[in-house]
């Protein structure tokens, strides 16, 4: 199957679409079909043909066709709802006093859908925040509770390395991290040394864990540097 990768915004890892027929060029503005509807997206790598897909089997994003100026306009004007409706209801979420974090706003290309993603220690009761929200956009409002690590995916950034979240780059899922894997590996324990922005523990704290591997002795360590 002939496949491409594109990056939607504001995402900042790509995703691998059906290139269906067409041939863009890496930088060319798009319309992708995903379970979400009709999205913008900007070509970053050129078709090819990857036999690991094919046809009838995993569900993934269908290109279109080109961006057309039309679709521009309304991505630009997707982007600007998304950052007044996020300070509008950051500053409703501070009124009515939930404890919430709010993280990404996201409204579908065709505007009858805005998603708003926040983190959140137990459960909240957001109705009042859902009704404020219908009232002042009209739209359907989708209010999504997500872990501290996929609000971290969402945002982006550099982790204690320098270099952009794995998470959000090429990470493809979460897989479990323990205290253990530090241990194992004799890094510090002091958690502002294996903790990422998430505020929990690096995912690259599996990448060297071999659990068949002695782990080390801090005594004998001591002793020796002694």
């Amino acid at each position: 199957m002939e496949v491409l990768a594109i990056r939607i915004p504001p995402a900042t890892r790509s995703t691998t679409c059906v290139a269906n027929g067409l041939n863009l060029d890496v930088g060319t503005g798009c319309i992708v079909e995903s379970d979400r509807g009709h999205e913008f997206g900007i070509v970053t790598r050129p078709v090819m043909d990857n036999r690991f897909f094919k046809p009838g089997g995993a569900k993934i994003p269908v290109l279109v066709r080109p961006a057309t100026r039309d679709d521009e306009e309304a991505y630009a004007h997707k982007a600007s709802v998304e950052n007044l409706s996020r300070e509008f209801c950051q500053d409703r979420i501070r009124s009515l006093k939930l404890k919430m974090k709010l993280g990404q706003v996201e409204m579908q290309l065709d505007g009858k859908k805005l998603t708003f993603y926040f983190t959140a220690e137990g459960r909240v009761d957001f109705r009042a925040l859902v009704r404020d929200l219908a009232a002042e956009y009209h739209t359907r409002i989708e209010l999504r509770q997500i872990g501290a690590r996929d609000d971290a995916q969402l945002d982006g950034g550099c982790g204690p390395c320098g270099r952009d979240l794995c998470c959000s780059t090429w990470l493809k899922g979460f897989q479990p991290v323990s205290i253990k894997m530090a241990k194992a590996q004799g890094l510090s324990l002091n958690p502002s040394k294996i903790s990422g922005m998430c505020g929990r523990l690096m995912c690259c704290l599996k990448y060297e864990y071999d659990p068949s591997a002695p782990r080390p002795n801090r005594k004998s360590e001591q002793r020796s540097g002694s």
